[in-house]
């Protein structure tokens, strides 16, 4: 195994952490709420009242930072070397183990890690180990 070291991006990649974790941060701090993408949207398209502005804001945070960035900096489009079929089948897999897990990476693996949540350390866990084999079951297997 050997490092792209062309695309190696440590400080990108601490920025991002730190900015993900402050912002995780204030929302628990400030309202007490816990930083999941995937409760936040659920919450937004199943809202109860009183309970849907902050979230909007949340999503429109993470709709516009992109934006945001291109005007700082020269951002390049990702390069997806794979089909639409595989995409809506990855999309389907990740939100039906979003639901059997009971939030997602950012819910359990920020924030619950964070707290020693032991159903988020479990959580996790498993998240890190189904990415690792699938990366080895599609570049080794099926390759």
């Amino acid at each position: 195994m050997t490092l792209d070291w062309a695309h190696f991006t440590p400080w990108a990649s601490l920025s991002g952490g730190l900015l993900i974790g402050l912002a995780a941060g204030i929302l628990i701090l400030g309202a007490g709420r816990i930083m999941g993408a995937a409760g936040i949207l659920g919450g937004a398209v199943d809202p109860r009242p009183g309970d849907v502005g902050w979230r909007l804001w949340l999503i429109a945070g993470l709709l516009l930072a992109p934006s945001l960035l291109m005007l700082f900096s020269v951002a390049r489009a990702p390069l997806i070397e794979t089909s639409w079929p595989a995409l809506i089948l990855a999309g389907l897999l990740v939100g039906f183990g979003t639901r059997l897990a009971s939030g997602c990476t950012s819910g359990h693996g920020v924030c619950g890690l964070s707290r020693l949540s032991p159903r988020s350390i479990a959580a996790t866990a498993l998240f890190m180990l189904s990415g690792f084999a699938t990366v080895f079951v599609v570049r080794h297997v099926l390759s």
